[in-house]
């Protein structure tokens, strides 16, 4: 099998290469209109790359979401995904967004650790539940957030989307020159290895047009965890992060409801 093949998404997306760049404009001019109320570049650790993001609704916040980026663990910051945020602000929900340091700078058990460490620091800023979501190799941390090694009390729920949950595959990908995964760091970090925190809700999410791989991964972390899994209509790997968005979204109301 061709794992580069299977985990490669812009190969098989029309347009792909104009996705970042509209990312990036969205994600300004959310920040830009929301004005006071996005509070930017919020330490959370001693790291380079250890801010967040917090963007907060006109009242006091119901909750607290926390979006994770994705990009490989290697790719990408919390810059280009502010908008993801305009769902959860409209519901009158604060959304924090952190950025994390990257491979090879940094391990994925490492990342796992500064994501739970921003998920605490931000939780400290906003009363009320937290629910932890994230996109493909932030689907792998958010779920991660889920996991009963994982001492993180506040989190109520978390919805990984498009989530890597067994990072076997991509250890047998060209990438794992840089991530450096082996049989341990396997075991560790895949959450379809993991048992859930007990309490804790969780939710599946994935574009039904996505590689199959992707599927599979959804599919897994679903039976391993006996929880539900939702394959969105239509959506790819990269829109299928379209519904945070819109505060009438299936996919918001699975983070929300």
């Amino acid at each position: 099998m061709d794992y580069d093949r299977a985990y490669a998404n812009g190969p098989f997306i029309p347009g792909a290469e104009t996705f970042p760049p509209r990312w990036a404009k969205e994600a300004g001019a959310f920040r830009a209109a929301l004005g006071r109320r996005a509070r930017t570049a919020i330490p959370y650790g001693p790291q380079p790359r250890n801010f967040l993001d917090l963007f907060l609704p006109e009242t006091a916040p119901l909750g607290l979401l926390v979006f994770v980026h994705g990009g490989y663990w290697l790719r990408f910051d919390r810059d280009l995904w502010s908008h993801l945020a305009a769902g959860a602000v409209a519901r009158g929900w604060a959304c924090a967004m952190p950025s994390y340091t990257l491979a090879p700078q940094a391990r994925i058990s490492a990342m796992t650790q500064e994501i739970a460490r921003a998920v605490e620091v931000a939780a400290s800023l906003v009363p009320g539940p937290v629910v932890v979501t994230g996109h493909s190799a932030g689907g792998h941390l958010s779920a991660r957030m889920g996991c009963s090694d994982v001492a993180l009390s506040a989190v109520k729920r978390v919805v990984p989307i498009s989530p890597l949950a067994d990072l076997e595959p991509i250890s047998l990908t060209t990438m794992n020159d840089n991530l450096r995964l082996d049989e341990a760091e396997i075991a560790q970090e895949s959450p379809a290895l993991l048992t859930p925190r007990p309490g804790i809700e969780a939710h599946v999410w994935v574009g039904a047009q996505e590689r199959p791989a992707f599927l599979w991964q959804a599919r897994l972390l679903s039976e391993a965890w006996s929880c539900p899994w939702r394959p969105e209509s239509g959506k790819h790997h990269f829109d299928v992060i379209d519904g945070l968005t819109d505060p009438a979204s299936p996919l918001l109301a699975v983070c929300l409801g």
